[in-house]
């Protein structure tokens, strides 16, 4: 290659790499600007234009929390009630002059969303890998039309069969309740989970298997040490984008669940506190939000990662 052509090749590559961190920057600034707004002051909440740079607050974590009430008008504390308060409490003391009653329902709900989130992707990916596994390596009956029927289960809005599932669910007790939200985050993820651990299942030579059986292995001892290992980078994407499915959902959780086992999306939005609306304490409850799916996502990034280079052999 020419001097001239190189220079070209990396003029272009800057000029791409450039393009990529523009359009990062620009795909982040929703996030950015929750985070930001996450540490904002009270007095800064509605302040038009958006204050950029300001001194952090950590009251919104703090409120996020917590059950206030306000003091009531004219009330002074003294300076010995002040200092027999808590470090928290002195902090949304001052900012909103607001008295802490008690724990809120934060705490609760992000519990709701761990518990069915990682019990739903659980049973998915168990259910999904056994009969993704029966789909690509047995001659079953009427194959490809059961898996057209599992592929159809996803080409039907939620939306539709919202009220249906309620009627049904609440009928069964299962409405509010966490084994009814499992149950449904595990049915609609299955077929996605189905298809693309098929994908990756057919890229494992099936002499793989009948060599180990040759040896002794029975079936089942082939599929947990030949095929799941062999199948581990698929597994874990799927479990990432079933976690995240879960983890999200609005639809189901906001008409199945109402208190005891209602989850952080549709609770999150309603934060009216009794000074109105809590932009900041609702942004705070957001970042932490993201948290548990980032963690699971960097915990399984090494699988995802050997994902670009799976199926480099074939038969």
């Amino acid at each position: 290659m020419s001097a001239v052509n190189k220079k070209r090749v990396s003029i272009v590559r800057i000029i791409v790499i450039i393009l990529i961190c523009i359009f990062t920057f620009i795909y982040l600034v929703p996030l950015l600007f929750v985070i930001d707004t996450s540490f904002k002051p009270w007095t800064l909440i509605k302040e038009w234009p958006p204050r950029v740079f300001f001194k952090p607050s950590i009251a919104p974590y703090i409120r996020i929390f917590t059950a206030r009430t306000v003091f009531p008008p004219g009330t002074k504390l003294t300076q010995e009630q002040i200092d027999n308060m808590t470090w928290y409490q002195k902090i949304v003391y001052y900012e909103t002059n607001e008295e802490i009653v008690r724990i809120g329902d934060f705490p609760s709900r992000f519990a709701n969303s761990l518990i069915v989130t990682l019990i739903s992707t659980a049973f998915t990916i168990i259910l999904a890998t056994f009969s993704a596994y029966a789909f690509s390596r047995f001659n079953i009956k009427g194959k490809n039309d059961l898996l057209f029927f599992i592929l159809a289960t996803r080409m039907l809005p939620a939306v539709v069969v919202l009220i249906p599932v309620f009627l049904m669910f609440r009928k069964l007790g299962l409405a509010d309740n966490q084994l009814g939200l499992i149950i449904l985050y595990t049915a609609f993820n299955l077929s996605f989970a189905v298809w693309v651990l098929k994908g990756f299942i057919d890229e494992i030579p099936v002499e793989y298997e009948e060599a180990a059986m040759v040896d002794g292995y029975t079936r089942f001892q082939t599929f947990w040490r030949i095929i799941i290992p062999q199948s581990m980078t698929g597994i874990a994407a799927t479990a990432v984008f079933c976690f995240i499915f879960s983890w999200n959902e609005f639809g189901f959780a906001f008409i199945m669940t109402k208190s005891r086992a209602q989850t952080i999306p549709p609770w999150l939005p309603y934060q009216m506190g009794v000074l109105g609306y809590d932009w900041a304490a609702a942004a705070a409850g957001a970042v932490l939000f993201i948290i548990p799916a980032l963690i699971f996502t960097v915990l399984l990034r090494k699988n995802l990662v050997r994902g670009i280079t799976f199926g480099a052999i074939r038969k």
